[in-house]
């Protein structure tokens, strides 16, 4: 679905910025009523453009105050080894993201800890002993700005 008008748009752009809002709310926000908001909000559904609602969790606020990104080089390249290794690494519940990329590294995951000796922990005992892992390179965020999506 690529013919999104302006008012698609704007309406994307509020549950982007807060997905609580409810169809009445963002109709007022956009000019337009409840049930014309809706049913927009259901298209947009329906066509997958809205793939789901999430919420976001303060790290800090709940006693994970580093995150670490992760490069993972795979020692051994193949089909069984990629299958093998994602089953085992989206298992450990600090890993927040696992991307399988191109470039120097096979995989880039974020990974949330207490603290730096959390986080050690967590390399030496659960992310080293994963099936295939060769190369790790970790990069310690120190700060985080949020970027909006393409609609800004």
């Amino acid at each position: 679905m690529t013919d999104l008008d302006d008012t698609d748009r704007a309406i994307l752009r509020i549950l982007v910025h807060d997905a609580t809002q409810s169809a009445a709310q963002v109709g007022r926000a956009v000019g337009i009523g409840q049930p014309a908001a809706w049913r927009r909000i259901k298209r947009l559904t329906d066509h997958g453009i809205i793939a789901g609602r999430r919420v976001m969790l303060d790290n800090a606020a709940l006693g994970f105050g580093v995150t670490v990104f992760l490069g993972i080089r795979l020692a051994a390249k193949g089909r069984t080894s990629l299958e093998d290794f994602e089953r085992a690494v989206t298992a450990i519940p600090e890993v927040q993201l696992v991307q399988h990329v191109l470039g120097q590294f096979d995989y880039r995951l974020r990974i949330t800890a207490r603290d730096i000796t959390d986080f050690e922990r967590i390399l030496r005992r659960r992310i080293m002993t994963l099936p295939g892992v060769g190369q790790v390179e970790a990069n310690v965020m120190l700060s985080e700005e949020r970027r909006p999506g393409p609609l800004g």
